[in-house]
């Protein structure tokens, strides 16, 4: 039977006494690079250490990362079946969708779990609006009597913002609208427009008494249009600041 040739073994080299490094002889093959090419004692092969935003990072301290992967997971678009198209949706409408369709066709356990959510949602919703109806009564009230008082006293002070005529609350839907600035920044904005009405309703008054006073101007075809824009203007700021 002949035999089996034998298994090549790996070359190994062996550098001279007088290396070019001044290293001492030893061999060099697989898994034994030249002493010169390795890393050196107490230092890493990689001093940068690993790129900023690896996947398998520790997350810091005030970091929570599973929650943002829930969120980005819930509301990543998908595709699903409407009728005999498909309509692009998040994923946490999808998966209610489904809980729905399941629920009509009369799954039980799809119509427990479908009115327990519903239950849930509609309560919370709830309680965030009267707790927003209440503080913005509370606030109206108690800043109307600090004015008042202030007025009482000859006192001056900052402006409330909101200031308090401007939080409309409806007592019959428990609706709460602003209807002015809420910010410095709005109340700056507020009252440049303020300014600028007063300009704007001069403007358009001028040009009304052009229209009225001459009504055979030549130049009647400038006025009209000039009219109309000053008009929408108005109507915008009116919209801001109200009337």
């Amino acid at each position: 039977m002949a035999k089996k040739p034998k298994k090549e073994e790996k070359a190994l080299t062996v550098l001279p006494d007088s290396s070019p490094h001044g290293e001492p002889s030893y061999e060099v093959g697989y898994g034994k690079p030249p002493a010169h090419s390795r890393f050196k004692p107490g230092r890493s092969g990689n001093p940068k250490g690993r790129p900023k935003g690896a996947k398998n990072r520790r997350p810091a301290l005030h970091e929570e990362r599973m929650k943002d992967i829930i969120l980005d997971e819930a509301y990543r678009t998908i595709k699903v079946n409407d009728g005999a198209s498909q309509i692009s949706v998040p994923m946490a409408q999808a998966v209610i969708r489904s809980l729905a369709v399941n629920a009509a066709k009369g799954n039980q356990r799809a119509q427990r779990l479908f009115t327990e959510l519903l239950f849930t949602t509609e309560r919370e919703k709830k309680r965030l609006h009267d707790t927003w109806l209440d503080t913005a009564i509370t606030y109206k009230v108690e800043w109307d009597k600090e004015l008042a008082r202030r007025e009482r006293l000859g006192i001056d002070g900052p402006e409330p913002l909101p200031h308090p005529d401007h939080v409309v609350v409806n007592m019959r839907t428990g609706e709460v609208r602003i209807t002015g600035p809420a910010t410095k920044e709005e109340k700056a904005h507020y009252d440049m427009l303020c300014e600028r009405r007063a300009d704007f309703e001069e403007e358009r008054d001028e040009l009304k008494r052009i229209l009225d006073e001459e009504p055979d101007c030549t130049y009647r075809y400038q006025v009209e249009p000039d009219l109309e824009s000053t008009e929408k203007v108005l109507e915008v700021i009116r919209k801001v600041v109200g009337d």
